[in-house]
């Protein structure tokens, strides 16, 4: 929370500083220029990227292959876009690193690295949950099934877990 709040504080700061330095030095309108034109083209590059990472995973997944640039790369294209069409210079230059293929791939190296060090330390826990049927509420990386007299997952606070067995009433 209080890195979120540093940010929301001192990036329009420093954005403003920034156009409030530009305008002096070039005036007024050829920084409203600036601001307009890095918006429009960040619109027409984030779509041209965005376009062209799906075309890509559409043709990977038609050849059953993984994707080379996977849904990070997307995320990337996607934060780089809006921060292209959001007004300032220092997310102007931001986006357009992130839509940049070349430095898409190293910053989404250093992501991954990142987050690969988060999840070696246990600071990044993943659960995901079933939405109904079978199984329903149980985590989904957990077996569904284990031999008799196991338990598959650990007992859960208010969780009965209990065996049956199918009878043929009909048979």
């Amino acid at each position: 929370m209080g890195k979120l709040l540093l940010l929301f504080t001192v990036v329009p700061l420093v954005e403003l500083y920034l156009l409030l330095f530009i305008g002096d030095r070039v005036g007024f309108w050829p920084t409203v220029a600036i601001v307009a034109s890095t918006g429009a083209i960040g619109a027409i590059l984030a779509k041209r990227e965005g376009l062209r990472v799906l075309e890509k995973w559409q043709a990977a997944l038609a050849e059953a292959r993984v994707p080379e640039e996977g849904v990070l790369g997307g995320v990337l294209v996607l934060v780089g876009g809006v921060l292209l069409v959001t007004p300032g210079v220092l997310t102007d230059f931001t986006g357009l690193m992130l839509l940049i293929p070349p430095t898409r791939r190293i910053i989404a190296g250093f992501v991954m690295r990142s987050v690969e060090r988060r999840v070696a330390a246990g600071s990044v826990h993943v659960v995901s949950y079933g939405l109904g049927g079978p199984g329903a509420g149980a985590p989904r990386s957990a077996p569904r099934s284990a031999p008799r007299g196991q338990r598959s997952v650990p007992a859960m606070p208010g969780v009965i877990d209990v065996e049956g067995e199918v009878i043929d009433v009909e048979g």
